[in-house]
């Protein structure tokens, strides 16, 4: 496996440990999928609005599948794009940039708001992200940092 000069290869399981330190949540479960191009994350209740000159969104994120715990997040709007699902329904998203540590490396993605909720990951890493040197390993998981056993064992449906 060789990676170029600027982005050396990393190995990642199929399923990983993610934490998105610009937005407070310190661990997601992510499923990444090299089917898809763009990354996505379960987001509800998105509102656009208008921060500098500049349009935004707003959203809400609950990083634990079962879990309570949800997250106010406002990010700068990239773009709206036309999305077909994995069940061939187009839908437009809100797009955003959101930095990500993934098996310990940091890397900044494209990330689509979507309704995951009956999805068993609340984020997907897709081809974007994964082309900034990562390969994939369909038979292994969990290759990096893993969330503290206390977080995962408090949110077991999650887990």
């Amino acid at each position: 496996m060789s990676g170029s000069a600027s982005h050396p290869t990393t190995l990642a399981g199929w399923r990983e440990w993610v934490q998105l330190p610009d937005v407070g949540v310190p661990w997601i479960k992510a499923k990444l999928d090299t089917g898809a191009q763009t990354s996505s994350i379960h987001a509800y209740e998105p509102e656009v609005f208008e921060s500098g000159g500049e349009e935004w969104v707003r959203f809400r994120i609950r990083p634990w599948q079962k879990g309570a715990d949800e997250v106010g997040v406002e990010c700068p709007l990239v773009d709206i794009r036309r999305v077909r699902s994995s069940s061939g329904h187009v839908e437009e998203r809100y797009v955003v940039a959101m930095r990500l540590v993934l098996v310990e490396r940091e890397i900044e993605a494209e990330v689509t708001l979507s309704n995951r909720d009956q999805m068993g990951f609340r984020m997907l890493i897709g081809r974007e992200a994964l082309q900034q040197g990562f390969a994939v390993d369909a038979s292994q998981s969990f290759l990096g940092e893993r969330a503290p056993r206390a977080s995962r064992r408090s949110n077991r449906g999650d887990d």
